[in-house]
Parts: structure tokens; sequence; C-alpha cells
């Protein structure tokens, strides 16, 4: 498996960036596929998370970015997608994509770990 990552940049307060994640290698049908980022702390932190558990897919974010963030996935490239739309400063950060092959359950899309794959970090700086 491949993560390839690609957006980002610098965007000023209440501007939108797109972040993609184009996945090659992936088989089966429950996997995982996400978003963290690295901001002023070392801990990679969760972002959003896009589940697909055989036929059935469902859209997790964490609470600071939730109703701002979206993240979808374009079938036919194979590409998620993560929409960010009225970004905050404090959105800044190193930005990096992850694919977990094989089933999360909701209490693990946040764990760093449970991530098999990751993507380069992409750097989002959001200032005035």
């Amino acid at each position: 498996v491949q993560l390839q990552a690609s957006g980002g940049g610098l965007v000023q307060p209440g501007g939108s960036l797109r972040l993609s994640c184009a996945a090659s290698g992936i088989t089966g049908s429950r996997y995982t596929m996400a978003y963290f980022r690295k901001t002023s702390g070392n801990e990679r932190e969760f972002v959003a998370a896009r589940r697909r558990n055989s036929g059935n897919t469902s859209t997790h974010y964490s609470d600071s970015v939730k109703g701002r963030f979206t993240i979808s996935r374009d079938n036919a490239e194979n590409t998620v997608y993560l929409q960010m739309n009225s970004l905050k400063p404090e959105d800044t950060g190193v930005y990096y994509c992850a694919l977990s092959q094989g089933g999360l359950i909701v209490s693990q899309l946040r764990i760093p770990s449970a991530y098999n794959y990751w993507g380069q970090g992409t750097q989002v700086t959001v200032s005035s």
C-alpha cells in the first residue's frame, strides 16, 4: 500500500484548502482512511476518518474541526479528500493521511498506532 499526499499551503484565516491522499494497493472491503495533524505539540492529533466496512461507510471528526472539515472519497481515483473550510490559525500544522487495512471500531479511530500506512506530511499554514 502506498499513500501519496498533496495539497496544503498558506491561507488566510477564514479561507479554505483541500488535501488529497491517493491510495494504491488497497485490498479488501474493510479499511479506514484518516487524517491526523501535528500542530504545536509533538503528538499526532486525530482530525477526521472515513471508515469503510463492507458496503457501509461512515465519517468521523474531531470536535475541533466538526462542521468545518469534510472527508470524502473519489472511488474511481481511489483518493480521499479533506476539504477544510473556515480555517483558523490553530489549524496550522503538518497534516498526514493514514490507512488502516482491516476494520477499526470507533474507539480506535483516534489512535495513530491503529493505522498501518502513512503518507508524507503536508504543511498547512493559516495566517494573515
